[in-house]
């Protein structure tokens, strides 16, 4: 199976210092890193503007060649490219995108062994966090690395990321569990069904998402400010936070 799409839900639960949780409906794109090339159609494009699109600039590297980028990326952190590779994102809408997180698996003899995260805050900042992945059952897969990067003006800046991943043809899910001090904090799931990746299926998935860029910042904002009211306190990012490190 080539590129296709996840669509599902988000759910969103924060434990402390109060309790509060959200959840909506949601949507990613699953580029076979392999087939970039066939990627492009009617609705779809790379580099342009479209119903959908993906943005080589969007994500990590400087080259406008996206697997150039992958592998300077891989050679960071001291991993191989191997023959299968994904991408999970969320595509440009009609030109315009936010991606809180993306990932770029790496898969040997058909299952994960390494990850690679892409984390966007709304103050400017981009962090990548390469994780291990391990399984006990090669079908649920966990990592986890030190967090550093503010994200929430209600969590502090540093803590550690817990990942639970499956992935298969049928079903995505990724996990993300906040730990601070040795205290979970956060919950935040995505789970999602594939769809093919055709014409018909972006068409149907824009009418049904077309304002998702425009309801993921707003819903942030709201959520921030409900949490406001609630009393919590208000933390401010470093300087760090605000530029895009490779």
């Amino acid at each position: 199976m080539s590129h296709k799409f996840f669509e599902g839900t988000i759910y969103h639960k924060r434990y402390s210092p109060k309790t509060h949780n959200f959840k909506y409906k949601f949507f990613m794109i699953d580029i076979d890193i392999s087939k970039l090339d066939k990627l492009d159609n009617k609705y779809f494009s790379q580099n342009s503007f479209n119903l959908f699109s993906f943005n080589t600039k969007d994500h990590f590297g400087k080259s406008t060649d996206f697997k150039e980028n992958i592998k300077t990326l891989l050679e960071k952190y001291d991993l191989k490219p191997t023959q299968k590779m994904r991408f999970v994102t969320l595509p440009r809408i009609i030109g315009y995108v936010f991606n809180p997180i993306s990932i770029l698996i790496l898969f040997e003899n058909d299952k994960p062994t390494n990850m690679i995260a892409e984390v966007h805050n709304y103050n400017g900042g981009r962090v990548i966090y390469p994780v291990k992945l391990e399984t006990k059952d090669n079908k649920h897969y966990k990592g986890e690395i030190l967090k550093d990067m503010y994200v929430s003006p209600f969590f502090k800046r540093d803590g550690e990321y817990k990942f639970n991943l499956t992935y298969s043809n049928k079903d995505f899910s990724i996990g993300i569990n906040l730990f601070e001090d040795d205290k979970k904090v956060l919950t935040s799931t995505f789970t999602g069904q594939s769809l093919v990746f055709n014409e018909v299926n972006i068409v149907s998935l824009f009418l049904r998402h077309t304002l998702l860029t425009f309801w993921v910042v707003t819903r942030t904002i709201w959520q921030s400010l409900k949490l406001k009211i609630k009393g919590l306190k208000w933390n401010r990012p470093q300087a760090i936070d605000q530029i895009r490190r490779a």
